[in-house]
């Protein structure tokens, strides 16, 4: 029997994959109505992404060929919602990423910013939680959290292995000399004498009692330090749109289904209220992992006033020696930290809200030629020309042994297409457009209208009570797919249900966006989890119980912002027209 079930559980894939078209036919074939057509492509989207029987590149595809077999898209249109202003936007700020990336200037960054802030551990985690967020705002998560775990591991063996290496030393010892008896007995008497008990290298010996309880805490140390680089890489991407995928699918289902909201969330409107809520969480996450790894122990995770110990000053010198090896920063780190500042500012200044920017002075704002996506492929393909070395001007002075030379081939550019075409994730591109497709779809068919007249109802309750309850329906879902996926799924449901129910779009999906980022409490939940677990230093459970309260907290910081800053920012107490004259 055993043997059979372990073969089924193994063929599960192949039975959901061929098992669930089959089981949802019927809504097609009895209902019979584009309405119940859509349902089906959508249900079995969310399937197929929830349990990655299929990658989801390849399940985001699946409206080029349901849609036009079911009558309720042509091919042709379906088509067209694959490539949209929104994965322009996404493919030129990663193009910008990858250079950070191999340019190693995030690297460098990360290592300035920890010798800035030094080794005392709660400034240690401090320091790790404001690099990861702030890198995380600009490039992947994954790649920020793949490159500062290997610091973690760095710092961690030299803050742990000068007392974890005294005793292993000392037993050492003992065992060669084990057949002298006559050195054995002197060795087990000074345990009761702690002041003659002092190592080779300065330390005072522990007793058993004291070794577990520094074993204890090395470990809890190892947890909080890795644990915190990957929450925070999941929380400093939400404080840009570019940060993570959930934005980019709410300015793309923004602009598909309400195309008239005037540009409502920007690059920097949705930076002016997610960054402080972004600071607001990292700063209560940094205070819970303190409490739960560290202790509130002031003086000594602080160490205010107190001297350095060999171990604090061994894990300083790992880190700048690291930078050390970095060496001075070359034309191309230059030239890349020139280019990626020229982006942001850009991406401020084109259309910042308050006043006119200067899209609006050098093109015609109202036809809205020129967005967020026309500066970051613009920055993107400056990237491709601009050279990697400083160029050498010709001068006649040289020697006649220099002239007798060669001449030396133009330097390269600080981008080649083979290191984007490796490092730059286009099945999120597919993904960014089967959400846009599904939208489209739902939109065509009627099913967005039918499913928000099934939501009247939910007029009594007050719109505040209904954030709070759909975060906690996304935080939860996301744990188990894809953040991106997540987001796709929902969206266009709740504008559907904002514009029944006569509320602000932004009230409801702007918190549940970021809340679809709120993947804390599974490895499998986002790369940057799977990434930290796999060192070894965490369980399932230790994960699951912190990333809980994790959720909690970004619920709650949520709440506060929406209902805060972000109301008078978006406006969020009056019902738009552009969300009125949709056809949602």
């Amino acid at each position: 029997m055993k043997p059979s079930l372990k073969s089924l559980w193994q063929l599960k894939n192949r039975v959901i994959l061929f098992c669930t078209p089959f089981i949802l036919l019927p809504l097609p074939l009895i209902i019979g109505t584009t309405e119940a057509g859509c349902a089906y492509v959508i249900a079995l989207m969310a399937v197929y992404w929830c349990t990655e029987v299929l990658p989801l590149a390849v399940t985001a595809l699946l409206p080029v060929i349901l849609f036009p077999m079911l009558g309720i898209m042509q091919s042709k249109e379906v088509c067209m919602q694959y490539l949209k202003d929104t994965n322009m936007l996404f493919v030129g700020g990663l193009i910008v990423a990858v250079a950070v990336e191999h340019w190693n200037l995030h690297k460098r960054i990360a290592l300035r910013v920890l010798l800035v802030v030094g080794v005392r551990p709660a400034l240690l985690m401090l320091g790790f939680m404001g690099v990861t967020a702030f890198l995380s705002m600009w490039i992947s998560n994954t790649a920020t959290t793949a490159m500062m775990v290997p610091i973690v591991q760095a710092v961690l063996e030299q803050l742990n292995g000068s007392r974890v290496e005294g005793p292993q030393i000392l037993s050492g010892d003992e065992q060669t000399q084990q057949p002298k008896e006559e050195d054995k007995q002197p060795a087990k008497q000074p345990h009761n004498q702690a002041d003659e008990h002092v190592m080779e290298n300065g330390l005072p010996m522990l007793t058993e009692t004291e070794r577990c309880e520094e074993a204890a805490e090395q470990t809890k140390m190892c947890k909080g330090l890795t644990l915190c680089v990957c929450y925070a890489a999941s929380i400093g991407g939400t404080a840009t749109l570019t940060g993570t995928g959930p934005n980019l699918v709410l300015t793309g289902q923004m602009s598909q289904l309400f195309p008239d909201n005037g540009d409502v969330i920007n690059f920097a409107s949705w930076f002016g209220f997610a960054f402080p809520n972004m600071i607001i969480m990292l700063t209560l996450a940094w205070f819970w992992l303190q409490f739960v790894f560290i202790g509130l122990n002031f003086k000594k995770t602080w160490g205010c006033g107190a001297v350095k110990t060999e171990k604090e000053i061994a894990a300083y010198d790992v880190i700048r020696e690291e930078h050390r090896r970095l060496g001075p920063m070359s034309f191309g780190e230059l030239s890349v930290l020139l280019l990626f500042t020229l982006l942001v500012v850009l991406w401020f200044t084109r259309e910042p809200g308050f006043m006119d920017g200067w899209a609006t002075h050098l093109f015609n704002s109202e036809a809205e030629y020129v967005t967020d996506a026309t500066v970051a492929v613009f920055v993107a393909a400056l990237l491709f020309v601009f050279p990697a070395k400083a160029p050498r001007f010709c001068c006649r002075s040289q020697s006649v042994d220099t002239e007798a030379q060669p001449p030396q081939a133009a330097a390269p550019a600080l981008l080649t297409w083979k290191v984007v075409h490796k490092k730059l994730p286009w099945n999120i591109v597919l993904l960014l457009g089967g959400g846009f497709a599904l939208a489209k779809g739902s939109e065509v068919s009627g099913l967005s209208r039918w499913l928000g007249n099934q939501m009247t109802p939910l007029q009594t309750i007050p719109p505040w009570g209904i954030a709070i309850i759909l975060c906690l329906l996304i935080a939860t879902f996301t744990e188990c797919t894809s953040n991106v996926a997540t987001a796709t799924l929902f969206l266009p449901i709740l504008a559907s249900m904002c514009q029944s129910i006569e509320v602000n779009p932004l009230y409801i999906m702007v918190p549940c966006t970021l809340s679809a980022s709120f993947a804390f409490m599974l490895p499998v939940a986002t790369p940057p989890n799977a990434i930290v677990f796999s060192y070894g230093y965490l369980k399932v459970s230790d994960m699951a119980k912190t990333g809980l309260v994790m959720n909690i907290i970004g619920i709650l910081c949520i709440t506060l912002s929406i209902n805060s800053w972000g109301r008078s920012m978006f406006n969020l107490d009056t019902f738009p027209s552009w969300a009125n004259a949709t056809g949602v």
